[in-house]
């Protein structure tokens, strides 16, 4: 099955703690995409991001840049937030075209048999 996410909101800004550098963005998409294409959608932002100056404190940790169905982006500062767009707009388009070009693969046991596995540790 095929994914495809668009920015459906405005950026918003949250403050961080004292002491940190810059603020955290979230950006809404119109779903909550698999961890397979935000594995995808981080790499290619480390991609399309390597080697600009003005990304200095951004911190990608591709296991919570995606959050339900936000892009959340810490230690963004006022001066790197216009340099931001067209890379996320690249990497979402890239995590949507591998999506259409790499559908799932077959699993190798069924989600009754993973379960059942899973219920073994504490049942």
């Amino acid at each position: 099955m095929s994914e495809h996410y668009e920015i459906i909101s405005q950026a918003r800004g949250e403050p961080r703690a004292a002491g940190c550098v810059g603020v955290r963005v979230r950006v809404r998409l119109s779903g909550v995409p698999s961890h397979r294409w935000c594995y995808t959608f981080a790499g290619r932002l480390v991609t399309e991001l390597t080697g600009h100056v003005p990304v200095g404190h951004l911190r990608i940790n591709v296991h919570d840049i995606v959050q339900g169905d936000q892009i959340v982006l810490d230690g963004i500062e006022r001066t790197e937030a216009p340099a931001l767009a067209e890379p996320l707009r690249r990497a979402i388009d890239a995590a949507n075209h591998a999506a259409e070009a790499q559908p799932n693969r077959a699993r190798n046991v069924s989600q009754r048999e993973a379960d059942a596995v899973a219920g073994q540790i504490f049942g």
